[in-house]
């Protein structure tokens, strides 16, 4: 004689990183590294910092012209796929569960064992507090380099975006403050990943499966549980 089995208390299994999160995140990581590079190539044609420039070796293109090149195609591929990750995060509720809530004893204690070496990481299906202030930075950081970005490429069509930046080169100075806290937030993510090889390995691989409720429950992830 068969029992039925109530919908409630079925559980159901989801990677950490789902496929297209991991497939974003590696074009967004290959994109960001062209429009990093090839955007030194640009700056070095019209410095912001006298007497500053970026070495050929870091540049990519020739001169100029080529390096506008290839920051205008990884523009469209950064766009595209930003807007696709941040489309499916919101509608899945993924960034609101991974970043969400920021609380300042939490921020405070993760600095504190921070300067104290404390950095193990032991459950990679949470974020720190600092680690969720990072990536919110880095994504209003993106979006702050794309609206800079436009005023830059298109100062005439967008000369009220340009007067609201306070004029080209006040743009350009931006663009270049944004560039530099987003090479500074890959710095600071490559270390920590070297640091703990398993975030690595779980943006690689998916990381491993969390249990969650199935239908006529609440639905929400159990985050920090690895089935």
């Amino acid at each position: 004689m068969k029992t039925a089995v109530s919908p409630v208390g079925i559980q159901r299994s989801s990677r950490l990183h789902p496929l297209p999160v991991r497939i974003m995140h590696w074009v967004n990581a290959a994109t960001m590294l062209v429009m990093i590079t090839s955007g030194w190539g640009i700056y070095d044609d019209d410095v912001i910092i006298r007497g500053f420039h970026f070495s050929s070796f870091w540049r990519l293109g020739d001169w100029a012209a080529w390096s506008l090149n290839w920051h205008f195609a990884g523009m469209w591929v950064l766009v595209i796929n930003g807007l696709a990750y941040l489309i499916y995060g919101l509608a899945t509720g993924r960034l609101r569960e991974r970043l969400l809530p920021i609380r300042m004893s939490d921020l405070i204690r993760t600095v504190v064992d921070t300067l104290h070496l404390k950095i193990a990481h032991e459950d990679i299906t949470v974020y720190n507090a600092v680690q969720k202030l990072l990536y919110i930075g880095v994504i209003l950081a993106a979006i702050a380099q794309v609206v800079t970005g436009l005023a830059i490429w298109k100062p005439v069509q967008f000369s009220g975006l340009v007067s609201l930046l306070g004029g080209f080169q006040t743009a350009r100075v931006l663009h270049f403050v944004g560039m530099a806290a987003i090479v500074g937030f890959v710095i600071v993510h490559v270390a920590l990943a070297l640091l703990v090889p398993k975030t690595l390995w779980a943006m690689l691989s998916g990381g491993p499966c969390l249990a969650v409720r199935g239908e006529g429950s609440e639905g929400q992830l159990q985050q920090g549980h690895p089935t």
